[in-house]
């Protein structure tokens, strides 16, 4: 048996694509995995499963998931193996608590790759925001105070790669890794 996360995108956000965790949980229980916890209303699953490749959980997952609820969400399934990696890689400037600033994790869904998203949303704005990327992963700050000037902001939300990603912040990441 395998650790693995599914971070569903665009889940529970202003009343759209309700997906209840109780009835997400009981979702991947039937589709045949066990030790089932989420975390938070974001879709956040933690599970275990038979070894598999991650493209086939990942597919079993969204059919599970349009079977029950009708939605074609798009999943990110990784080992926790693989996230503690991503984690344990991190720069130093990431995920250090400091209030000013702003940490997150963007997941990118394959087949999107960094190099897309980079050519889509291009460098960060010099002073307010700082990315790195990693495996299938970048590291994010910016500011609070003006995240509304960064690069990235507007354009993680908007831009046609948008649908490719899916973002948790640091402490999220770091609670799902820890269950």
């Amino acid at each position: 048996m395998g650790s693995y996360i599914a971070l569903l995108r665009g889940i529970n956000i202003s009343g759209k694509n309700k997906v209840p965790m109780a009835e997400l949980k009981k979702t991947f229980e039937e589709l045949g995995f066990g030790a089932v916890k989420t975390y938070l209303n974001s879709g956040n699953v933690v599970f275990l499963s038979a070894k598999d490749s991650i493209g086939n959980l990942t597919s079993r997952i969204e059919a599970g998931i349009k079977e029950q609820f009708g939605l074609d969400i798009p999943v990110f399934v990784i080992s926790k193996e693989d996230l503690e990696d991503i984690l344990q890689h991190a720069p130093d400037w990431w995920g250090d608590n400091d209030k000013e600033i702003y940490d997150n994790l963007i997941f990118i869904l394959p087949p999107a790759t960094f190099a897309e998203v980079w050519d889509e949303i291009g460098e960060p704005r010099e002073g307010l925001e700082k990315i790195k990327d990693y495996k299938k992963a970048v590291f994010w700050s910016f500011s609070r105070k003006d995240y509304q000037k960064t690069n990235w902001w507007p354009k993680t939300a908007s831009a046609n790669i948008s649908g490719k990603l899916t973002i948790r912040t640091a402490n999220t990441v770091r609670k799902i890794v820890g269950m």
